[in-house]
């Protein structure tokens, strides 16, 4: 058996999802990882290719250089180029395990497995932020060879569960659950800015409270309103996988669409620097911020 730190990884995307999993990996002893984003080439991919030279990863001149010899291949793109990030690969796959980390539908995730057929595929759901736990936050696996891989997984550190044997399980059950939390964010939005134009904030807090007692509102309001302004653009996407698994669920996704629009209304509004600057001072700062940038064109 190839000894665990020798097992070659290989990320295809090499964003935050990618950058976090990889350094995690590499301080825990794994000794080959590569990795290929189509930003590499361009200026824009000046950060991408810092970030891996810090790491430690070797930057391949290709997603075909990525995967060549790879062991396991890692797909952590933007929900929307899933399928065309596996599809530029599979012509070199050659048996490896590939991990779609994607936050897609089943759907999506079935398409992208038949695609792969030369490759052992495997259904990924990321269950909580990369950050901090990186190679060790929380993931679910799905499909015929994800018992298989887990094992190996786990000698690396990593945190997994075998959600079922079936292709698109695991992302089902992510899909599914963004509703719930994806949606509580795009609430808290509304809730909110609603609350503090109408100078009513403390009070809405308070009744609140007394209604949900377990929730910190004061952090559970601040730790949404950061998430959204931070990632929103991202998690937009992620919600129109979502609405796409309701669809095929027989759902229709009156609520799921409208968090998509809410979440990349605060992606937008994330990127004002007047909004920026107070993510880390939080609180009504943050609030107020959010409402100001969201009166003044969104």
């Amino acid at each position: 058996m190839t000894p665990t730190n020798a097992v070659r990884i290989c990320f295809i995307g090499f964003g935050e999802a990618g950058q976090a999993i990889a350094s995690g990996l590499r301080e825990a002893g794994t000794t080959s990882i590569s990795a290929w984003d189509i930003l590499f080439p361009g200026p824009e991919g000046e950060r991408l290719r810092q970030a891996g030279a810090g790491i430690g990863v070797r930057l391949a001149a290709s997603a075909a250089d990525a995967v060549r010899s790879s062991d396991v291949v890692v797909s952590a793109v933007t929900a929307a180029a899933s399928l065309e990030a596996a599809r530029s690969v599979a012509p070199h796959l050659t048996g490896q395990f590939f991990l779609d980390i994607n936050s897609v539908s089943p759907g999506r995730k079935q398409e992208t497995a038949r695609e792969l057929a030369a490759a052992r595929y495997v259904d990924v759901a990321v269950m909580a932020p990369v950050h901090p736990a990186r190679h060790q936050t929380p993931m679910l696996l799905a499909g015929p060879h994800a018992e298989t891989v887990e094992p190996l997984l786990r000698e690396l550190g990593m945190k997994t569960t075998c959600a079922g044997a079936e292709v698109g399980a695991a992302a089902a059950i992510k899909m599914v659950r963004s509703v719930m939390v994806k949606g509580m964010e795009a609430l808290t939005y509304e809730c909110f800015v609603a609350a503090a134009r109408a100078g009513v904030t403390d009070e809405v807090i308070a009744s609140l409270a007394k209604s949900f007692p377990a929730l910190d509102w004061n952090r559970t309001i601040e730790y949404n309103l950061e998430r959204m302004a931070s990632h929103g653009a991202r998690r937009g996407a992620e919600m129109e996988e979502v609405a796409d698994t309701l669809r095929e669920l027989g759902v229709e996704p009156l609520m799921a669409s409208a968090t998509a629009e809410r979440q990349r209304q605060m992606g937008r509004i994330g990127k004002q620097e007047k909004v920026r600057s107070t993510l880390r001072e939080g609180g009504t700062a943050l609030l107020g911020a959010v409402s100001a940038a969201a009166t003044n064109g969104e």
